[in-house]
């Protein structure tokens, strides 16, 4: 298994032949990437695709680890992809020993269905009740701390015998990612109280659809993606071996609360939007597109096994509009993810729909 401290203590530049490879392994982890550039193999041949020069990289940091260690070294099963766009590699956490709801997910036959808690059904414990009191914060302000949403993932999995646990998280904290503000009063649900109202400002009031990247995530939601790691960190130390899912909203749903407010009421203003501003609405879309498919994969990379994109609005578009604009961004979400990480199943729910 490569460790840290093995991949840390490699040489930055080993020489194959007149040739080299670069292993750069700044700040590494095992769920942060690993940069690798390979020009010829051991057998002083050059890689012919992105997928061989992976191989070969691969091969050759495991052989000079296994020298260094003077023994056999054990291959970590996470998977790592090389995006040829811009050169990224991408990890995901091995298989818990509880696999059952990854197998059942990926269609494999199983012993028995999978049981889990849908997304922060925690709260209906009393245990959450009393942790919420205790720590005097509201649910939008626990998600904020790491020990909050640690805590909350893991209580159903302490009470109940489940086979999956899910990230304690809500589905606008995107739409805050994006500047736009997010409430929860209680008894109203949650809120939107200044929404977009009119076209430009998708332009005047959001980042550019070029802002939205890796390092915006890492920025915008680090407090996801270190209770991400958190909650990873406490399930091993309290010996759960179950999955993490981790979970998006989806584009259609971000629109429609970022530009109606609220699911209480306006709910015609998702299709309003997408019809009458056409245009701007599906520069929208894009722009949470792009950031919905950073923000899965960060989670993957902080340690989520599987993802659910939530299209928690899908009862608020009708079908025509549905497959205009919304699947299409699904789709893309989809391929992108499954690009990146093949062995993590990606679970689309759309509430409402037939």
């Amino acid at each position: 298994k490569l460790s840290n401290l093995v991949l840390t203590s490699l040489l930055s530049l080993c020489a194959v032949g007149s040739e080299a490879f670069v292993v750069r392994p700044s700040s590494f982890s095992p769920t942060r990437q690993l940069k690798l550039h390979l020009t010829t193999g051991p057998s002083g041949k050059a890689a012919s695709s992105s997928e061989e020069d992976l191989q070969l990289t691969r091969q050759i940091v495991l052989q000079h680890v296994e020298k260094e260690q003077g023994g056999v070294l054990e291959e970590d099963t996470s998977a790592v992809i090389l995006d040829d766009a811009d050169d990224r590699v991408y990890s995901s956490p091995k298989l818990p020993e509880n696999d059952l709801m990854i197998r059942a997910a990926l269609e494999n036959t199983v012993e028995r269905t999978p049981v889990w808690l849908f997304r922060q059904a925690g709260r209906h414990l009393p245990e959450y009740h009393e942790h919420k009191k205790k720590t005097g914060r509201s649910f939008l302000d626990m998600l904020k701390h790491p020990e909050d949403v640690a805590e909350c993932t893991l209580q159903p999995l302490r009470r109940y015998n489940l086979d999956a646990a899910i990230l304690f998280s809500d589905i606008l904290v995107l739409a805050e990612a994006l500047n736009i503000d997010v409430t929860m009063p209680g008894g109203v649900g949650i809120l939107v109280p200044n929404p977009l109202t009119s076209p430009d400002q998708v332009y005047s009031r959001l980042p550019s659809i070029e802002e939205i990247n890796e390092a915006f995530v890492q920025d915008k939601l680090k407090n996801v993606l270190d209770s991400v790691k958190l909650i990873r960190k406490n399930m091993a130390e309290e010996g759960m071996k179950q999955p993490l899912i981790g979970f998006s909203a989806a584009p259609y749903t971000l629109l429609f609360y970022m530009c109606g407010g609220s699911s209480k009421k306006n709910n015609e203003i998702g299709m309003k939007w997408l019809n009458e501003h056409t245009e701007e609405s599906q520069h929208l879309m894009d722009i949470l597109t792009k950031l919905v498919i950073e923000y899965m994969s960060a989670q993957v990379e902080a340690g989520a096994h599987m993802l659910q994109l939530f299209e928690a609005m899908g009862m608020m578009i009708d079908e025509e509009n549905f497959n205009k604009f919304a699947k299409p961004c699904l789709k893309q979400i989809a391929t992108t993810l499954k690009e990146r990480f093949p062995n993590v199943p990606l679970m689309v729910f759309a509430r409402g729909a037939r």
